[in-house]
């Protein structure tokens, strides 16, 4: 009888694992596979071919990933002519990327063909870590190889550099090199104190061998020389979102914050 009993719970532990396991499998390897099926290549200008998009968003998903952040690239004719930061928060508001949440953290590359013109976003924690200054950075940055037409090279780089951006935020190395800076300082300061102090006064100056009452001032002389006149053109700045660029942020229609740079390749 209770061999009877083992034999039977035996089988109904060797069912229920059977059961329950291919369930677990299936279950993460749907979620694996959502994961690795999340379009963040929007290649509307048809810049790149299917296997370089693959590659590309494969990419972004893998490095997004270790910044809780979608990086997306979104090239597009823009028949209508429509400004490029204009095109970037419509994307963002009607698309609505986000690593784990819709209208979550994104950073955005608009590639404006029309108008031949770039702009980089960053929305929620993109906001945060990619100010305006590291968005100028990255434009500049892949900016030339967007005018020679490299733009997988261009695309490549723009993940990478927003990933290296995204592991400090903005002034986090600059405090520490300040604080080393002024470290270096006092300490520089503390010595020089010491070694001052440590050492013997000197008594003697220019007054030891000086007789005050036959010194004097025995002559003065002004002499012109010469006019010396010169000349500066001053540069007026005409350049609209040139290669040298600039911008900055705003608020899409759908109220959604973003920090932003833009310019011409």
């Amino acid at each position: 009888m209770i061999k009877k009993k083992a034999i039977l719970t035996t089988f109904l532990l060797f069912a229920f694992i059977l059961v329950i396991v291919p369930l677990d499998l299936a279950g993460a390897a749907e979620s694996s596979s959502i994961a690795a099926d999340k379009q963040l290549i929007y290649d509307e200008a048809g810049l790149l071919t299917q296997a370089q998009a693959d590659r590309l968003n494969t990419m972004a998903n893998e490095y997004g990933a270790e910044r809780n952040t979608d990086i997306i690239i979104y090239t597009t004719l823009n028949e209508e002519g429509i400004d490029v930061e204009i095109l970037t928060e419509d994307f963002y508001d009607e698309h609505a990327p986000g690593y784990d949440r819709p209208h979550g953290n994104a950073v955005i590359l608009t590639l404006d063909m029309n108008n031949t013109e770039v702009y980089i976003a960053g929305f929620y924690k993109g906001l945060d870590y990619l100010n305006d200054s590291r968005l100028d950075q990255i434009r500049n940055k892949i900016s030339p190889d967007l005018s020679y037409g490299n733009y997988e090279l261009a695309f490549e780089n723009y993940i990478l550099t927003v990933y290296e951006f995204m592991e400090h935020r903005p002034g986090v190395l600059f405090n520490i090199w300040f604080q080393l800076a002024v470290s270096l300082g006092i300490g520089a300061l503390v010595v020089g104190i010491m070694a001052y102090r440590s050492g013997g006064r000197i008594t003697v100056n220019r007054q030891t061998y000086e007789d005050a009452s036959t010194s004097g001032i025995l002559d003065r002389q002004d002499r012109y020389l010469r006019t010396t006149v010169t000349k500066r053109k001053i540069e007026r700045n005409n350049n609209n979102g040139g290669p040298g660029g600039g911008g900055g942020g705003g608020i899409s229609k759908g109220g959604h914050s973003h920090s932003g740079s833009r310019g011409s390749f």
